[in-house]
């Protein structure tokens, strides 16, 4: 019988409880000094998240021309993003997902009261309602954004980005909610930019909302716990939402209370600040320029426009942000953190497929590494597609698939075999599908080339009738005798 998947630890109350468990962890350093939100902070940032291990998370206690301090960094190391979800290794979460979701339904009768603990645990992630919160301590109806302590990050950037931010928003008749992260460009003291792409759900949301002739009412959410953050990213699958998903990961629900102004939009109870508004359907305004994850700016494009009318938040708020560019960087541990909180999904409909990696260089789609299972002709051409056809893996510019005996975590020994097992005219397949709105590279905008490379031993019926010569492998009774034998060389320890 298998092991029972690992339980969560308990789940952090706020953003501020994450915090403090990060100083108690050695993981934080606080920066007592005056530093200015224009470029300076996100210097220090760049730098840190470009040490030894993700450096420390950041919270900077004055911040020139704002009362709120600013928390950085937070999920910049793979301990730090463990910390976050509560867990000790960053496959765990995949493995309770997979026990969670098990498509096997029960055929008889104590098979079903086998099932019932299951069904219930799936009601304890389900969000809890409350009637007031500490984030409306301070309630604002007349909100100057300009106040918080939005950063500037790169030179040639459009203005100040709230980069981590939650936007909430509904399906036109109120049954779907959506969490995603999308930047938000600041014009002024009421609106900012909306960088919703077409690909996601906010932007259908908006589409809808414009065909019924209404304006979208948006919440954000700018700080919660740090599992609901983190769920704002994941690319959940259709029908499961972020919310209960966040639960999930917390094992614990999240509590939601109504916005003050437009009580149909609900936010986490344990949000910093909260910015309640509107989105108008027919009003766009050029976004951008904006250093973005890729590592290079994002030119500037339209895009519709956030206007606030409500800022609530807690007496003492905390202000979280984070800075992208060219890895490595915060967001490329969030990026690993859904690639191994997902895999198990991959595998379980695709079970020839013995690991992944999105290394963080590919800044998430521009390039997979897979390693499978080979059993027939074409195997490595069926996974490509299945990667195309998975969600927002369809933005893969470029997959690489090897044998199962490659560790795909190890990009030398991937670079190996695609050196030596590549056929370039006969192992390449270059497919036109949807892009990432951020690529830059292709002649038309969220549209072009993709390329799948079969870095695999090939097979007769796939054009090699020669025989395929086999692996140099030490003897391993050799190996085993040498390494027993290993002082007496009087060579250095392995």
């Amino acid at each position: 019988m298998a092991d029972a998947p690992p339980k969560p630890r308990t789940a952090y109350d706020d953003l501020g409880h994450f915090i403090r468990a990060l100083d108690e962890a050695g993981e934080l350093h606080r920066v007592t000094c005056e530093v200015d939100p224009y470029l300076e902070i996100a210097a220090i940032a760049d730098a840190q998240c470009k040490a030894t291990g993700g450096g420390k998370a950041l919270l900077f206690e004055r911040v020139k021309g704002a009362d709120l301090p600013v928390a950085i960094n937070l999920f910049g190391s793979e301990r730090r993003m463990c910390m976050a979800l509560g867990v000790e290794s960053l496959e765990e979460p995949g493995a309770r997902l997979i026990d969670l979701l098990d498509p096997d339904w029960p055929k008889d009768f104590m098979g079903a009261v086998r099932s019932l603990p299951k069904l219930k645990q799936l009601g304890n992630f389900l969000p809890r309602r409350v009637k007031t919160a500490p984030c409306k301590e301070v309630i604002d109806h007349d909100p100057d954004l300009t106040k918080l302590p939005i950063i500037t990050a790169w030179p040639d950037d459009g203005g100040p980005f709230i980069s981590l931010p939650l936007v909430f928003t509904k399906s036109a008749d109120g049954r779907f909610r959506n969490v995603g992260m999308y930047r938000m460009q600041l014009y002024d003291a009421k609106t900012t930019g909306m960088h919703w792409h077409i690909h996601k759900h906010g932007a259908k949301h908006l589409q809808d909302r414009a065909r019924r002739g209404e304006v979208l009412p948006v919440a954000v959410v700018l700080g919660c716990d740090p599992a609901t953050i983190y769920s704002a990213t994941a690319p959940l699958p259709e029908g499961i939402g972020e919310i209960f998903f966040a639960g999930f990961l917390r094992n614990k629900p999240v509590e939601l209370v109504p916005c003050e102004t437009i009580p149909e939009m609900e936010v986490p109870a344990s949000a910093e600040i909260v910015l309640e508004g509107y989105v108008d359907p027919g009003e766009a305004r050029i976004e951008g320029p904006y250093g973005d994850h890729t590592g290079y700016y994002s030119l500037a494009e339209v895009y519709p426009v956030f206007h606030c009318t409500c800022m609530t938040r807690k007496q003492r708020a905390i202000y979280p942000t984070i800075i992208v560019g060219p890895p490595p960087m915060e967001d490329d541990y969030l990026g690993k953190a859904t690639e191994r909180i997902f895999l198990p999904l991959l595998r379980r409909q695709n079970p020839e497929i013995v690991d992944l990696n999105l290394p963080i260089e590919g800044v998430f789609h521009n390039l997979v590494l897979i390693s499978i299972d080979k059993r027939y002709p074409g195997h490595a051409r069926k996974i490509m597609h299945t990667i195309w056809g998975a969600g927002q893996m369809q933005f893969s510019k470029c997959i690489v698939v090897v044998d199962k005996e490659v560790d795909v975590q190890d990009p030398r020994q991937v670079v190996f075999r695609l050196s030596n097992n590549v056929d370039w005219q006969r192992d390449v397949t270059i497919v036109e599908g949807p892009l990432d709105a951020l690529d830059h590279s292709s002649p038309l905008p969220k549209f072009g080339g993709k390329i799948g490379i079969d870095a695999t031993r090939k097979l007769p019926e796939e054009g090699h009738p020669r025989e395929w010569p086999a692996d140099l492998v030490m003897d391993p009774a050799v190996v085993d005798r040498v390494r027993q034998r290993w002082a007496e060389y009087g060579l250095p320890p392995l």
